[in-house]
């Protein structure tokens, strides 16, 4: 379709078939998410999963390419699935309005995806999420924190075994190493060194995105900018093309 000819003329015809053939679950429709999802329909993609339990608040619209005026109040989910219905008609998209934890991760992911993106906020469900996909030999590619950071020039991907001066990571090494993970989860993250040390409470958010406030959870915003997020999930989306493709790295 000419609406991809870039894309397919940069990929090459075997490499755009390849991208378009798979299917991508996308757990966190928010600031990194929300731009995870953006790229990947216009990539061409052809089936994705939104996965994200929240809806659209004013305190969005700073740095969530879904936020709008015109979308306060409406699941985030069924907003993104509608402007990628305007972007790309043939995308097949299924948007699930669920809160990630324990009694959902079977739901998230059967069927398989070919790749997992992980982009929620909040320590306990990223962990029963990575561990579960881990488990099930699933490719991951998880966001650390975004909040407090401002150089772009610092945005890494590594192993999350490998990460440095990201506090999120360090907490959840921790937590997957409990879990007998070593390794195998590819992550985004800054090597910016922030002054915060995330709180030991595992119910506080870890704040990639925003807080969800009907959880009933004590959670904790931090500061970020609508430029760091949006690359954050660029380059996350950017990642998967290449890998989904089967790019020459």
């Amino acid at each position: 379709m000419e609406r991809f000819s870039r894309i397919q003329s940069f990929l090459g015809e075997e490499g755009f078939n390849l991208l378009q053939q798979s299917f991508i679950t996308i757990v966190g429709i928010g600031a990194v998410g929300g731009h995870v999802a953006e790229a990947l329909a216009r990539s061409g993609i052809t089936r994705l999963r939104l996965v994200d339990f929240d809806t659209i608040q004013s305190s969005n619209i700073n740095r969530q390419i879904m936020a709008l005026d015109t979308t306060l109040g409406q699941p985030k989910v069924e907003v993104a699935r509608k402007r990628i219905a305007a972007i790309n008609p043939a995308c097949r998209v299924e948007a699930l309005q669920l809160f990630a934890g324990a009694d959902s991760v079977e739901q998230i992911l059967s069927p398989q995806p070919d790749i997992l993106i992980d982009a929620i906020d909040s320590m306990n469900p990223k962990v029963q999420l990575l561990c579960a996909a881990h488990q099930r030999r699933i490719p991951i590619i998880s966001s650390m924190g975004a909040a407090l950071r401002s150089d772009p020039t610092q945005i890494r991907i590594a192993d999350i075994m490998d990460t440095k001066n990201c506090p999120l990571a360090r907490r959840l090494r921790q937590r997957l190493r409990r879990s007998g993970i070593e390794r195998g989860i590819s992550c985004v993250f800054s090597t910016e060194a922030v002054a915060y040390s995330y709180p030991e409470l595992e119910e506080l958010s870890l704040d990639i995105d925003a807080p969800l406030a009907d959880r009933g959870r004590q959670r904790r915003t931090l500061g970020s900018l609508p430029t760091l997020t949006g690359i954050f999930g660029l380059i996350i989306a950017n990642e998967a093309i290449l890998r989904l493709s089967g790019w020459p790295r």
